[in-house]
């Protein structure tokens, strides 16, 4: 019997896209789970016992269950896949087909130009070279960046602030548990090497703050809208809330910007 490698495996210290993710069935779901959890697949299989490496990113996309998204439900609920699972993801984005006269207008003339020319418009600038970009890929992944002692603070009060925010909130879809503080690392890290830098900043760590905020927005916005709040109270709520947790009747606007850039 010769044991062949999936696609995971194939993919190990690379990048897995998976499309049609809801369509799994149960078995690879499993194997799904042990891969983005312990970075494996074991297989037991006609007298067949090891376990293989997949070290690899996952970068799925799924469609909605029912054929349309139903924003009366959970996510969840709407690609039919347990939050257990999803909860494996650093980030998830949700993006719906709402009509919007220029988008649609500007989707519409990109179809009919390539229909009608059998090549893409002019892009308006010079893509980099798919080499350069290989190589720019290969030497950031060489770096193995880390928190400085004077960051870990910053990152764990953060991550209680959020996780204050959210009891406060008592929001019945969004929760943040200790995965997410490691999707914070793990993305604070990855900027980190996107700026070939062996130390994680500040910045980056605002910037995976912010990436986290904004995806759960894209999954829960409807939740928001429905509270009635705007922007306006939504920056007063903010800046509220944050004065008080510092115990500070003035705020910067340097720092309030910060702050609610990082809030989303």
């Amino acid at each position: 019997m010769v044991l062949e490698e999936g696609a995971l495996v194939l993919a190990d210290m690379g990048i897995c896209t998976i499309d049609k993710f809801d369509k799994m069935d149960e078995f690879d779901r499993t194997a799904i789970h042990e891969v983005m959890e312990q970075q494996t697949v074991s297989i037991a299989k006609a007298g067949i016992t090891t376990s293989l490496n997949a070290r690899t990113a996952i970068l799925a996309a799924a469609s909605p269950a029912w054929g349309r998204y139903d924003l009366r439900r959970t996510p969840a609920e709407n690609i039919n896949l347990p939050p257990a699972l999803l909860s494996r993801f650093d980030l998830l984005w949700l993006t719906l087909d709402r009509a919007d006269m220029d988008t649609d207008l500007e989707m519409a003339r990109h179809v009919v130009y390539v229909h009608q020319n059998r090549e893409s418009p002019a892009l308006g600038f010079t893509p980099l070279e798919p080499s350069v970009l290989r190589a720019c890929i290969s030497a950031a992944r060489r770096l193995s960046p880390y928190v400085p002692k004077e960051l870990e603070e910053y990152i764990a009060t953060a991550y209680s602030s959020i996780r204050q925010e959210e009891a406060k909130s008592n929001s019945p879809h969004s929760y943040t548990t200790v995965r997410t503080l490691l999707s914070i690392l793990r993305i604070s890290a990855a900027l980190a090497r996107f700026r070939f830098s062996e130390t994680v900043a500040q910045s980056d760590a605002d910037e995976a703050l912010r990436l986290m905020q904004m995806s759960k927005f894209s999954l829960y916005a409807d939740d928001r809208q429905k509270s009635g709040l705007d922007a306006i109270s939504d920056v007063y709520s903010i800046l509220r809330d944050e004065a008080s947790r510092s115990n500070k009747m003035d705020v910067s606007y340097a720092y309030a910007l910060n702050w609610i850039s990082r809030k989303g």
